[in-house]
């Protein structure tokens, strides 16, 4: 077992570093849902989904 370690150690770091970025990524998306605001980065006042995205309710 420690050979395959020792062996895929990169492999290992690089899959590790991508599901941190992921994890942050969607705590991230979480939080900004949670305060109302906008995961596409633009204006709401011209976006054709707006009625969708903010439910007055």
């Amino acid at each position: 077992m420690l050979d395959w370690i020792i062996n895929n150690i990169g492999t290992i770091i690089v899959a590790a570093v991508v599901v941190a970025v992921v994890g942050i990524v969607i705590i991230r998306m979480a939080k900004n849902k949670k305060k109302g605001k906008s995961s596409c980065g633009c204006g709401c006042s011209s976006c054709p989904a707006s009625q969708s995205c903010h439910n007055k309710g």
